[in-house]
């Protein structure tokens, strides 16, 4: 897989679109039809108010820019850092830096949307050098992806922590006093057994991911979500939307609503741009959460 990557990584983006037009989308869309099912139904209970027409159109575009992230990535692997300066502004990356080098540490919650991979080249903007960018990532089970996957990452800056091991580092950065900015993607499903906090999102019942939210509070770090905006073919813009200044302080879940809230906006405004494929409504509220 990283071989694969490496040597599409040599292709200018051009060419790399150039696959993505006429190989890729159309291989997804209409020759394996890639979770095709799954995307319109998503997007027909997302979007109740739009008719055939309208869907089948967001439908196209959202696999058109699907199609694009996958070159995008593949490109990141040897992107320079000036060409990716001009293609993912920042609008406020002082206001997260801050408040890591003022309370030690701020979270940064993502969704899919925009490209989030190259969201991991934040790290290389921050003027401090006493401030340090981590990336939250789920192991694949595929050994191969998952090397891949972080090989890319690593390319961008930042140190990539597993999941499981994150109380942990926290904890040792905490002891080290070390100034960070740790990114987290929370929109993803979380399992029936983890599945805490329900609420009405794009019209469904909905659960989200806690996780952030609960390490927020034990430490106090202000939490913020990176609200993305696509603002033409292979330019995006990030703006860091503050959520909880003290999430200690809120009730429970509260942090996690208004990042619900958030993406809920940012997907209304750019709907072809989110993560459709993904199953995201795949079980039902159960009786006790209503």
């Amino acid at each position: 897989m990283l071989f694969f990557i490496q040597i599409f990584s040599l292709l200018p983006l051009k060419a790399l679109y150039f696959i993505a037009d006429y190989l890729i989308y159309p291989l997804m869309y209409g020759a394996i039809r890639y979770r095709r099912n799954i995307v319109r139904k998503n997007l027909s209970l997302s979007f109740p108010e739009k008719n055939e027409q309208e869907l089948k159109q967001l439908e196209k575009a959202f696999y058109h820019h699907f199609s694009d992230t996958i070159v995008e990535i593949i490109h990141g692997y040897r992107i320079s850092d000036a060409q990716m300066r001009s293609r993912v502004q920042y609008v406020n990356t002082q206001d997260i830096e801050q408040a890591a080098l003022e309370r030690g540490g701020a979270f940064v919650m993502l969704g899919h949307i925009g490209n989030w991979e190259w969201l991991a080249d934040v790290g290389r903007r921050y003027d401090s050098p006493d401030v340090i960018e981590y990336n939250v990532y789920r192991k694949q089970k595929n050994e191969s992806i998952d090397k891949a996957m972080l090989a890319i990452r690593a390319k961008r800056g930042g140190e990539c922590i597993e999941k499981n091991s994150l109380v942990r580092h926290i904890i040792s950065l905490n002891k080290q006093k070390q100034k960070f900015i740790l990114g987290l993607i929370a929109d993803q499903k979380p399992t029936p057994v983890n599945a805490h906090f329900w609420t009405t999102f794009l019209h469904q019942d909905t659960s989200f991911l806690i996780g952030g939210e609960t390490l927020a509070k034990k430490f106090n770090y202000p939490i913020y979500y990176a609200y993305t905006r696509k603002l033409q073919r292979g330019y995006y813009q990030v703006e860091f939307v503050l959520l909880s200044q003290n999430p200690s302080e809120n009730t429970h879940y509260e942090a996690t609503q208004a990042y619900a809230s958030a993406l809920e906006k940012n997907i209304i405004e750019q709907p072809e741009i989110w993560l459709w494929t993904h199953n995201r409504w795949k079980y039902p509220r159960p009786q006790e959460c209503k």
